[in-house]
Protein backbone atom coordinates (compact mmCIF):
# COMPACT_ATOMS: atom_id res chain seq x y z
CA UNK A 1 0.00 0.00 0.00
CA UNK A 2 1.43 3.34 -1.08
CA UNK A 3 0.96 5.91 1.65
CA UNK A 4 3.29 8.60 0.34
CA UNK A 5 3.33 9.38 -3.37
CA UNK A 6 6.01 11.69 -4.74
CA UNK A 7 5.83 13.41 -8.11
CA UNK A 8 7.40 16.26 -10.03
CA UNK A 9 10.90 14.99 -10.65
CA UNK A 10 12.65 15.18 -14.00
CA UNK A 11 15.59 16.66 -15.89
CA UNK A 12 16.34 20.37 -15.53
CA UNK A 13 19.19 22.77 -16.22
CA UNK A 14 21.38 24.38 -13.57
CA UNK A 15 19.70 27.51 -12.26
CA UNK A 16 16.20 26.23 -12.97
CA UNK A 17 13.43 25.75 -10.44
CA UNK A 18 11.40 22.62 -9.79
CA UNK A 19 8.64 21.70 -7.36
CA UNK A 20 8.23 18.20 -5.96
CA UNK A 21 4.96 17.03 -4.46
CA UNK A 22 4.25 14.44 -1.80
CA UNK A 23 0.61 13.39 -1.51
CA UNK A 24 -0.69 11.33 1.36
CA UNK A 25 -3.78 10.51 3.38
CA UNK A 26 -5.49 13.03 5.62
CA UNK A 27 -4.59 10.88 8.66
CA UNK A 28 -0.89 10.98 7.95
CA UNK A 29 -0.87 14.57 6.75
CA UNK A 30 -2.63 15.81 9.87
CA UNK A 31 -0.61 13.87 12.44
CA UNK A 32 2.94 13.57 11.16
CA UNK A 33 5.83 15.85 10.46
CA UNK A 34 6.71 15.65 6.77
CA UNK A 35 10.26 15.56 5.48
CA UNK A 36 12.30 15.15 2.33
CA UNK A 37 15.54 13.25 1.98
CA UNK A 38 17.68 12.63 -1.07
CA UNK A 39 20.23 10.10 -2.17
CA UNK A 40 22.79 10.42 -4.94
CA UNK A 41 24.60 7.45 -6.53
CA UNK A 42 27.37 6.26 -4.25
CA UNK A 43 26.28 8.50 -1.39
CA UNK A 44 24.25 8.02 1.74
CA UNK A 45 20.81 9.43 2.37
CA UNK A 46 20.87 13.16 3.04
CA UNK A 47 18.35 15.25 4.96
CA UNK A 48 16.80 17.97 2.79
CA UNK A 49 14.14 19.51 4.97
CA UNK A 50 11.26 18.99 7.37
CA UNK A 51 7.98 20.78 8.02
CA UNK A 52 6.01 20.28 11.20
CA UNK A 53 2.51 18.81 11.18
CA UNK A 54 1.13 22.26 11.83
CA UNK A 55 3.28 23.89 9.17
CA UNK A 56 4.62 26.33 11.72
CA UNK A 57 8.19 25.07 11.80
CA UNK A 58 10.62 24.19 9.04
CA UNK A 59 14.20 22.98 9.07
CA UNK A 60 16.57 22.57 6.14
CA UNK A 61 19.85 20.88 5.48
CA UNK A 62 22.82 23.18 4.96
CA UNK A 63 23.31 22.35 1.24
CA UNK A 64 19.80 23.57 0.37
CA UNK A 65 19.35 26.38 2.90
CA UNK A 66 18.05 29.50 1.21
CA UNK A 67 17.28 27.70 -2.07
CA UNK A 68 14.64 25.14 -1.10
CA UNK A 69 11.43 25.67 0.81
CA UNK A 70 8.63 23.47 2.13
CA UNK A 71 4.94 24.26 1.99
CA UNK A 72 1.93 22.30 3.22
CA UNK A 73 -1.18 22.34 1.02
CA UNK A 74 -3.91 21.50 3.51
CA UNK A 75 -6.60 21.30 0.83
CA UNK A 76 -4.81 18.46 -0.94
CA UNK A 77 -2.98 16.71 1.93
CA UNK A 78 0.20 17.45 0.02
CA UNK A 79 3.63 18.76 0.91
CA UNK A 80 5.50 20.74 -1.72
CA UNK A 81 9.27 21.00 -1.94
CA UNK A 82 10.05 24.14 -3.91
CA UNK A 83 13.59 24.01 -5.28
CA UNK A 84 15.24 27.10 -6.74
CA UNK A 85 18.67 27.81 -8.20
CA UNK A 86 19.26 24.12 -8.78
CA UNK A 87 22.82 22.87 -9.05
CA UNK A 88 24.23 19.69 -10.58
CA UNK A 89 25.01 18.48 -7.06
CA UNK A 90 21.27 18.50 -6.35
CA UNK A 91 20.94 15.53 -8.68
CA UNK A 92 19.47 12.68 -6.63
CA UNK A 93 16.46 10.54 -5.90
CA UNK A 94 14.24 12.54 -3.59
CA UNK A 95 12.19 10.72 -0.97
CA UNK A 96 9.25 11.96 1.05
CA UNK A 97 8.88 10.72 4.63
CA UNK A 98 6.38 11.09 7.45
CA UNK A 99 7.57 10.92 11.02
CA UNK A 100 7.22 11.81 14.67
CA UNK A 101 9.48 13.60 17.09
CA UNK A 102 11.13 11.36 19.67
CA UNK A 103 10.38 12.97 23.06
CA UNK A 104 13.38 14.19 25.00
CA UNK A 105 15.66 14.18 21.97
CA UNK A 106 16.42 16.17 18.84
CA UNK A 107 15.62 13.10 16.77
CA UNK A 108 12.73 12.09 14.59
CA UNK A 109 11.50 8.62 13.66
CA UNK A 110 10.20 8.32 10.13
CA UNK A 111 7.53 5.64 9.90
CA UNK A 112 6.45 6.08 6.29
CA UNK A 113 8.50 6.50 3.12
CA UNK A 114 7.69 7.14 -0.49
CA UNK A 115 9.17 5.38 -3.51
CA UNK A 116 11.22 8.38 -4.59
CA UNK A 117 11.32 10.69 -7.58
CA UNK A 118 14.40 11.38 -9.68
CA UNK A 119 15.80 14.86 -10.17
CA UNK A 120 18.64 15.37 -12.65
CA UNK A 121 20.31 18.78 -12.93
CA UNK A 122 22.56 19.33 -15.92
CA UNK A 123 25.25 22.01 -16.05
Amino acid sequence: QVVLLESGGGPVQAGDSLTLSCATSKRIFSNFHMAWFRQSPGKGREFVGRISWSGGNTNYGDPVMGRFSLVRDNTKNTVLLQMNSLKPEDTAVYYCAAGVHIPGTQQYRYDYWGQGTHVTVSS
